[in-house]
């Protein structure tokens, strides 16, 4: 039977936001000594370091197997290119521009998942989608008939976001997380040293850059562990427009951190956000209280 617990799903994506946030200020706070695929190798390289260690004391390290690294492999080539895009996109244009350019990922997930993982698309979650949508489009405004370079490559690495949220979801079905988190820093380290080295210069962490690079591997690490948790406690279409909270909190941090002005549509589209994200969570809850109530009548 598949597990089914949206509450918990909804308790792990709150660790995948805070981790995807701090990765975006740390992200920033490199980006003038490291390109993005020297960003993505040391992510990487401190990411495979964290798994092995925490794996070795689970005793957990076993689970990760060779029998499907095709379905890695697919996973982490598309995960690459969105991260590379988003890491690229964070120094062109407004941080909450990225995040809700970003933000489109859940709509081809809902959109998809009925295709490719067989989930029903429920009155709910089209609901969520059109909602959070909606938010996004108050909270942005962007401006389709002059589209910068900063914006397309935030909207395609939503799209590949999207896509290796089904890939993973379908990973999960039959790998364990160690496993999969233990390809995705492998074979992420081996894509982005090659890309890194493709000029002939790949650039050492300093002591400036180091602390921010070892921040940005532990939370690519926490956040892929979080949102693979979620996505093995409940459906993809349910789990992915959770990170829509995401948008208000790097509101918080623009405000605080950049002093970037707190703009009213923020608040109207985090509220629409946050409406559609819960009557999705009370759906699902009401959801599993009626299969639970039939199971054990």
């Amino acid at each position: 039977m598949t597990t089914h617990r949206p509450i918990a799903a909804a308790v792990w994506m709150t660790g995948s936001i805070f981790s995807f946030t701090a990765m975006a200020i740390a992200g920033r706070a490199v980006s003038g000594q490291h390109d993005t695929f020297e960003i993505m190798l040391w992510r990487s390289v401190v990411g495979f370091c964290l798994v092995l260690a925490i794996g070795a004391a689970l005793g957990r390290l076993a689970e990760i197997r060779r029998n499907r690294l095709g379905e890695h492999l697919l996973r982490n080539l598309v995960h690459f290119t969105g991260q590379n895009l988003w890491f690229w996109a964070l120094t062109m244009i407004p941080l909450a521009q990225v995040f809700a350019l970003e933000f489109t990922s859940p709509i081809w997930v809902i959109l998809l998942s009925p295709l490719f993982l067989g989930e029903k698309l429920t009155r709910a979650r089209l609901f969520a989608a059109a909602m959070g949508f909606i938010g996004i489009l108050l909270v942005a405004r962007p401006d389709f008939a002059a589209l910068d370079p900063g914006v397309l490559a935030a909207a395609g690495s939503a799209l590949c976001f999207a896509v290796t949220g089904i890939l993973t979801k379908k990973l999960t079905q039959r790998e364990s997380i160690v496993s999969i988190l233990f390809w995705l820093t492998l074979m992420q380290g081996i894509f982005g040293l090659g890309m890194a080295g493709f000029d002939g210069v790949i650039h050492l962490p300093t002591g400036q850059t180091l602390p921010w690079l070892m921040l940005i591997g532990f939370c690519g690490v926490l956040a892929h562990l979080c949102l693979t948790t979620a996505l093995s406690l409940a459906p993809a279409s349910y789990v992915i427009p959770i990170d829509f909270a995401r948008l208000p909190v790097i509101a918080a941090v623009g405000i605080l951190i950049y002093a970037e002005p707190l703009d009213p549509y923020v608040l109207l589209g985090a509220a629409i956000i946050f409406l559609g994200n819960w009557a999705n969570i009370r759906a699902e809850t009401r959801k599993r209280a009626t299969v639970v109530q039939v199971t054990n009548p």
